[in-house]
């Protein structure tokens, strides 16, 4: 794994993948290298206009690349349902569950869940669920969800998963972050148990410099925070090209573990990726559980194709 790079990429012709958030940032560029070697991917974004505008970048950076644009709104569980519904491939080797939101002032889904647990966790739960029985049946498939090293800030509370009590942004992100290591370590028991070779593995781009950082700040007005983040972006943080790096590696390298966790090798901040640290509550079979029967709950997907 030292000094992997996206010129390590294996050839990806004829496979699929779906990545969310594919119009910026890490979703961007892991949808431009993986088209670059060969991958047909479908550019999953809330909004069809920035979408579309990414798909025009991604073209005139790879003139061949085999790519479309559909909307998805992981804050809104019908859209998630639409998109699944529409999937017209009959095999999905990849998901990349990327898309995210971080430390947002308090708001809700269309669902009525705390935006941060709705989109970053429950709407990726569901769109994995729905889309679940074209990747069992794809050999050799991969679903990668994109965590942060922010998720060491705190556990997920059980009996407050939508922070309903008392809210504080950065608990609440850093919860929906621990959620994602969570749900790819109870989504791995539960393939294991299935007998599939389908691998849930995580990864986390460590201190990457995209918009993620300053969309917070923009919407709660904090001018000062909005320009602290701009100058860690700025002189701290590592491209969106390297910050990348660590997905790419979970969803193409050979022999990735299930429920593994990748990220930069450097302090975990930086650099090329490597295995990462998590935190202990993030193997917890029990909280797994439980995430996974309120998360079956709260939306609606049940996960029947790993149940026959």
């Amino acid at each position: 794994m030292s000094g992997w790079t996206e010129k390590d990429i294996p050839d990806q012709n004829g496979r699929v993948a779906v990545v969310t958030g594919a119009n910026s940032g890490i979703g961007y560029v892991t949808a431009r290298e993986l088209t670059r070697r060969g991958a047909r991917v479908v550019l999953a974004c809330r909004s069809e206009t920035r979408g579309t505008e990414a798909a025009g970048r991604l073209a005139a950076e790879v003139p061949d690349a085999k790519a479309e644009v559909v909307r998805l709104d992981l804050g809104d569980l019908a859209c998630v349902r639409r998109f699944a519904d529409g999937f017209s491939y009959d095999r999905l080797d990849l998901l990349v569950n990327n898309a995210g939101v971080m430390a947002l002032p308090y708001g809700t889904t269309a669902d009525g869940f705390e935006t941060q647990f709705g989109v970053n966790h429950l709407g990726h739960f569901a769109l994995t669920g729905l889309l679940l029985p074209t990747i069992l049946g794809t050999p050799g498939a991969r679903v990668v969800t994109v965590s942060s090293m922010a998720h060491v800030m705190a556990n997920i509370d059980i009996n407050d998963l939508n922070s309903d009590r008392h809210y504080r942004r950065w608990i609440a992100y850093a919860r929906s972050k621990t959620a994602n290591l969570l749900f790819t370590h109870e989504l791995s028991r539960r393939l294991a148990a299935h007998g599939s070779d389908v691998v849930a593995a995580a990864a986390h781009p460590g201190y990457a410099a995209t918009n993620l950082q300053t969309a917070g700040p923009l919407m709660a007005g904090r001018k000062t925070s909005e320009r602290l983040m701009r100058l860690g972006n700025r002189y701290a943080a590592q491209s969106a090209d390297t910050g990348a790096l660590p997905t790419l590696y979970a969803a193409t390298a050979p022999d990735v573990p299930p429920d593994s966790f990748t990220g930069p090798s450097f302090a975990m901040l930086r650099g090329a990726p490597g295995p990462s640290w998590r935190a202990p509550w993030t193997f917890d079979d029990r909280a797994g559980e439980r995430l996974w029967a309120a998360s079956e709950e709260l939306t609606g997907v049940t996960y029947d194709a790993l149940k026959a």
